[in-house]
């Protein structure tokens, strides 16, 4: 008899970004007086990024706006969804939206480093070794099925990810920017596949869960199909570059203008120390998560068209942002409990700045 796993709870799901000129949610604490970026240019071309990926790709909300949000950063994205809900369709949209290029690669048991970074390799004409760029010099990189290599080819993308260079027969070599990995595993299958350690977990700006879509969703895909989409062909089902680098850059300044009162600071901090107290996680947030917490509530606040950050910005990023950078304790887990639940219960009995 064939063993089913047993669904697994989604995060808490990201809303989508906000309109230009919509309303910002009112938040919890007393917010600091301050002026909003509704009106910046660079902020309208990343909500119409938003909206162009979405031509392509029929809801999964929260995986778009957790790319829109990793771009703002400057950070990366681990996607987590069984096959066939769109995960390279999106990436590939973000790419056509943004007018960047992109690479694929397919992660297999057998691939080495090199594979992916690149590596020196004998010119005939010059009788000399050249350097021959892996798929990593892009800007859009999508590491398919990231669990599926040994460890030592997934730490192949631990420098390109943290320091944007690899390094190669002793020298460094600087990525393109904008840079940003999206990766993809299947949260069912386990055989033939390696878990990524957490040093590489930690590496992730945000994990964002792709779910099976609603009926009126998977209706609406198949509609769209059944109308002539063809996934490889984005420019006829009317993607276009709604932004491109230089947009992007400007918004990334202005995300990181963002300001952050003390008040909001000290909440993330109690946050973070909060999971490591936890009895229910073996391995809580470190000062990297906090930080992570504190870039991705900037740009939800970005998104929202505030200049500064109120903890409802901390708790709509913080299940995106940390659960999977803590691990449950082997109780927990015979218990049945899960990250999301323990996360969401240490957010409530955090005390909320006023």
């Amino acid at each position: 008899m064939t063993h089913q796993p047993e669904p697994q709870p989604q995060p808490q799901p990201l809303s989508q970004p906000l309109p230009p000129g919509a309303p910002a949610p009112a938040a919890e604490s007393t917010a600091p007086s301050g002026g909003s970026t509704g009106g910046s240019p660079a902020r309208e071309r990343l909500i119409d990024l938003s909206s162009e990926i979405h031509k392509a790709v029929d809801g999964q909300d929260a995986a778009v706006t957790a790319l829109v949000v990793a771009l703002l950063c400057r950070g990366h994205v681990l996607l987590e969804g069984v096959p066939g809900v769109a995960k390279t369709l999106l990436v590939r949209a973000l790419s056509a939206s943004l007018d960047v290029t992109m690479r694929r690669v397919q992660f297999t048991p057998d691939m080495m480093p090199g594979d992916v970074t690149g590596s020196l390799v004998y010119d005939a004409a010059t009788s000399d070794l050249v350097f021959r760029e892996g798929p990593v010099f892009t800007n859009l990189l999508l590491a398919d099925e990231i669990n599926r290599t040994p460890p030592k080819t997934q730490s192949a993308l631990l420098e390109a990810m943290e320091e944007r260079q690899v390094t190669v027969d002793g020298r460094s070599r600087p990525l393109p920017d904008p840079f940003m990995v999206v990766a993809t595993q299947n949260p069912i299958e386990f055989d033939g596949t390696y878990a990524l350690p957490e040093a590489q977990l930690d590496r992730f700006l945000l994990k964002a869960v792709m779910p099976l879509p609603e009926r009126d969703t998977e209706i609406e895909v198949l509609r769209r199909h059944a109308g002539g989409f063809d996934v490889s062909d984005l420019a006829a089902a009317g993607l276009r570059a709604v932004a491109d680098p230089d947009s992007l850059h400007r918004a990334q300044q202005e995300v990181a203008a963002i300001r952050a009162e003390e008040p909001v600071l000290q909440y993330i901090v109690d946050v973070a120390r909060a999971t490591r107290r936890s009895p229910s996680l073996v391995l809580g947030v470190s000062p990297r998560g906090a930080i992570a917490l504190l870039r991705t509530s900037r740009a939800w606040a970005y998104l929202q068209g505030r200049d500064f950050i109120t903890p409802d910005d901390v708790k709509t990023m913080a299940p995106a942002t940390l659960a999977h950078r803590v691990r449950l304790t082997t109780e927990a887990e015979l218990e049945g409990s899960q990250v999301e639940a323990v996360l969401a219960a240490t957010l409530a009995a955090v005390p909320v700045p006023r």
